[in-house]
């Protein structure tokens, strides 16, 4: 394909539409060049489409209209390849959106000032709330990608910047509007994408007059007289049977189809395609729109300056079920795999109802001689009919066609197929929910249940890798159309959060799903939870209670755990608690502190009635000491001098030893002390006579006082 233009690459990656930098003989070549490319494509692939529709119609029970053996002959689709596909979106579809966060960012290295792990939260949350929120179709889309997946064998996602909605979008797209060459072995190194668009004159006139295509005046003068040429979409056959609908001749409303193709061309005349989006009106074959699908950046080039390569920017993401063993692009799902397989089901299950049928409806031969009147000479149920002849002339008149009960064999067949349809769509009895016996042991079940989630287990990777790589495009969409700063609303959290355009320039190699590819049943991920939680429990302070908690409450599918559960280290965090048990036995030592205060009050008080009677005792006896010394007066001074001094040693002894059986009091208030013991020793400091043990009234179990 030889072009005229001769354009610069800087001039080619800013553009907003080529198309209007271009002359019309190359817009022309351009056009031609795309439609041929599509239909070359679309032939490669018909056998597929042929494969797909009869898949398809399997899937979604399409019962057709039977001729033979009779007309209205029994025609009833085993649903082997619904059970499959059901079964398959079921389980995939809650592990892979398992709440409200759905992209996660991994952190590496060290992180001494957790500005990793917060530019890790940010993305998080701003991308989960991009799918979620932002994007309304995102979670419809992933729902149907995973029917769709599951009985095609793939299914595609288309992520772009959408300028008329101001964010990015993630679109579904069917297998059969999306055209691949039949040499291309990824959608990274396909020559050429064509994906089938369909625009409403109002979405056409919309995109005309915000010049994002080329106006087609003309064509739109045909849709108003109604002159527009009646298209007919691919593979509709199949959804006009299943649905009953069809669609209706000469509508005007009837969209427009459009081929976008993402190929090569040379703009620019130095001999080296680069990466375009080519949108073509299919009828016309006129080009409306050209844009670069690379950057200024994604050229590189040699010491002279010739182009060497450049990077294509890729729209597409490609979500396989089973790769096709023959390496082709279009991979395999339940519907080639298991389409021979139901076709013989339906084959024999109907044959046996049809023989059924001859059994209990067969007629037969009625010979000359029976004498039957004219008419229906069928029988009902309790009906007798009168005949003018014998017994044995109706017996020789009148021969029943000989037929067959159902063939077992046949129906043993059935069920061989059945089973082994079963073990490959991943629907066998355990796996559906089915019990599979009274007296298998919950171990046994279990083991079963894992062993048959294998063939679930790859697929599921497959697409959490397929996911991975969606959510990448997204990273880098973000990294060159976000502002510098955007707000939103974090989910699970109501106050406003931050993200920052600066957050997405690094390597978008960090963007997981946030489902963990090796854990797909609900069931299985309680039960690591709370082993987990076990663990923890038994290994002390060395596990992340917090962690564990949240990875518990997630397995279970708790909303909002962020109130549920505030991370300790975020702002909604609570302020710790002290252990429970600790709290009750402080509150226990507390009570019996406070009864032994009040039972040490009820003692002192009984202590000191003891001390007064002390006092008056010591009274009396300083007395009696003053009455020897006045009856000392009248002896000889040597003795009056000896009494006296005998009388003030003793008094002084007394005092000595009051005072310091109440400083023993004070001591040994808090150390368990009895009543009798400190009596004793106040006695004994009273009498100056120590009269028992040391240890007889201090050392006591606590709490006697």
């Amino acid at each position: 394909m030889e072009l005229d233009a001769k354009l610069k690459i800087k001039d080619l990656v800013k553009a907003p539409n080529i198309a209007e930098l271009l002359n019309d003989e190359d817009l022309n070549i351009i056009g031609q060049a795309a439609h041929d490319g599509w239909e070359t494509d679309k032939e490669s692939r018909s056998d597929w489409e042929d494969k797909t529709s009869e898949a398809l119609k399997l899937a979604m029970q399409v019962c057709e209209k039977k001729t033979f053996p009779w007309e209205g002959a029994s025609n009833v689709k085993f649903p082997i390849i619904t059970i499959a596909a059901l079964q398959y979106q079921s389980r995939a579809y809650p592990a892979l959106i398992p709440g409200n966060q759905i992209v996660k960012t991994r952190t590496y290295g060290n992180d001494p000032t957790g500005e990793k792990t917060k530019r890790a939260n940010r993305i998080s949350n701003y991308m989960s709330f991009q799918v979620l929120e932002e994007d309304e179709l995102w979670e419809q889309n992933m729902d149907e990608v995973l029917i769709s997946q599951a009985i095609v064998g793939s299914a595609f996602k288309k992520t772009y910047f959408c300028p008329k909605r101001g964010h990015n979008v993630s679109q579904h797209i069917l297998a059969k509007n999306l055209y691949i060459p039949y040499y291309a072995k990824s959608l990274e190194s396909a020559s050429r994408i064509t994906e089938m668009l369909y625009y409403s004159r109002n979405e056409l006139l919309s995109a005309y007059r915000s010049g994002l295509y080329l106006e087609l005046a003309e064509e739109i003068a045909e849709d108003e007289a109604g002159n527009s040429e009646q298209l007919v979409s691919t593979m509709t056959d199949t959804t006009d049977e299943a649905q009953g609908v069809h669609p209706g001749m000469d509508d005007p409303t009837q969209p427009r189809e459009l081929l976008e193709q993402h190929c090569w061309l040379d703009l620019d005349g130095d001999g080296f395609q680069e990466p375009y989006v080519v949108t073509v009106d299919r009828q016309t074959q006129f080009v409306l729109r050209i844009v670069a699908r690379y950057t200024s950046t994604d050229v590189a080039k040699n010491g002279r300056g010739e182009i060497t390569d450049i990077k294509a920017t890729n729209f597409y993401t490609k979500y396989t079920f089973i790769p096709s063993p023959d390496g082709g692009i279009y991979d395999l799902g339940f519907g080639p795999l298991l389409g021979p397989v139901n076709e013989s089901i339906n084959t024999i299950l109907n044959q046996l109802v049809d023989a059924g049928t001859m059994q209990v409806t067969a007629g037969g031969f009625l010979g000359r001689g029976a004498k039957l009147k004219s008419g229906d000479n069928s029988f009902r149920p309790f009906e007798w009919k009168r005949m003018d002849a014998t017994g044995d002339d109706i017996r020789k008149s009148i021969f029943p066609l000989p037929t067959n009960e159902p063939s077992q064999v046949l129906f043993q067949l059935l069920g061989l197929l059945i089973d082994y349809g079963e073990r490959i769509g991943m629907a066998t009895d355990p796996l559906v929910g089915v019990n599979p016996g009274q007296n298998t042991p919950a171990e046994t079940s279990r083991s079963m249940v894992q062993e048959g989630q294998r063939i679930f287990n790859a697929v599921f990777k497959r697409t959490y890798r397929a996911m991975k790589e969606e959510f990448r495009k997204m990273y880098d969409l973000n990294a060159v159309y976000l502002n510098d700063e955007t707000s939103f609303i974090a989910l699970g959290d109501s106050a406003e959060d931050f993200v920052f355009r600066a957050d997405f320039m690094e390597g978008n190699k960090e963007i997981v799903p946030y489902a963990d590819p090796n854990l797909v049943s609900k069931e299985e991920k309680i039960r690591q939870a709370m082993l987990l939680k076990q663990s923890a429990a038994e290994a002390g302070g060395m596990y992340n209670t917090y962690l564990v908690e949240k990875r518990l409450l997630e397995a279970m599918s708790v909303e909002d755990i962020e109130s549920v559960l505030p991370d300790p280290k975020g702002p909604n965090a609570i302020p710790s608690q002290p252990d429970t048990k600790v709290v009750i036995e402080t509150m226990k030592l507390e009570q019996k502190n406070m009864e032994f205060k009040m039972n040490l009050q009820l003692k002192m008080f009984d202590l000191t009635q003891e001390i007064e009677y002390l006092r008056a005792e010591i009274l009396e006896k300083e007395t009696r000491a003053m009455l020897n010394m006045a009856q000392a007066e009248g002896v000889e001074a040597g003795h009056q001098i000896a009494a006296i001094q005998s009388g003030v040693s003793l008094l002084k002894q007394k005092q000595d030893g009051l005072i310091a059986a109440l400083q023993a009091l004070r001591d040994v208030s808090g150390m368990g002390a009895t009543r009798k013991g400190i009596v004793d020793d106040i006695k004994d400091g009273v009498e100056g006579v120590d009269d028992a043990p040391d240890d007889q009234g201090v050392v006591e179990e606590t709490g006697n006082i």
